[in-house]
């Protein structure tokens, strides 16, 4: 990526981030999949993504410098989404004995606690999270999350490390 522009590798991150966030409105409104809590997290983070990717569009820093830091900052993003997602694939595959209950919904929390107990409860996770409402070649919708979240991440990585 040294000495040419960003702007297509930030519009085909952007254009991924918008496919990612419509196929979860799909899910939501159209299969009437409601999200867990940790589903609306991963949201959160590929909205977050997206806006990263649609700065670094717009700005395309010829520096090596302003690369790298589009870089860093996509790769925390991936990270972070690996991290939830993981965890919510760990919830999926726990045996059934051991998935924590169900509790109220992420709006109750939201609208009840403190935004640490949220932020906990979130990370917790609940049984709605190890649920497995949808399957397609046989992997999970965090599943999937987990192998876009990496594509992002080694994209960012080789961002970060290859701009001189």
């Amino acid at each position: 990526m040294q000495n040419q522009s960003i702007r297509p590798f930030m519009l085909i991150g952007l254009m991924a981030s918008f496919a990612m966030l419509g196929t979860a409105l799909v899910f939501q409104y159209i299969l009437y999949l409601e999200p867990c809590p940790l589903c609306s997290v991963q949201r959160a983070v590929v909205i977050l993504l997206a806006l990263v990717f649609f700065i670094a569009f717009i700005h395309a820093p010829d520096s090596s410098l302003g690369k790298r830091i589009y870089g860093f900052l996509l790769t925390l993003a991936s990270l972070a989404g690996l991290v939830i997602a993981g965890r919510h694939t760990w919830l999926q595959h726990l045996p059934k004995d051991k998935i924590p209950e169900c509790g109220p919904g992420l709006d109750f929390w939201m609208n009840n606690l403190p935004a640490t107990d949220v932020i906990q409860k979130v990370f917790q996770g609940s049984g709605e999270c190890a649920e497995v409402a949808w399957r397609f070649l046989s992997l999970s919708i965090p599943e999937w999350s987990i192998i876009v979240f990496l594509i992002f991440l080694f994209f960012s990585l080789k961002m970060f490390f290859t701009s001189h």
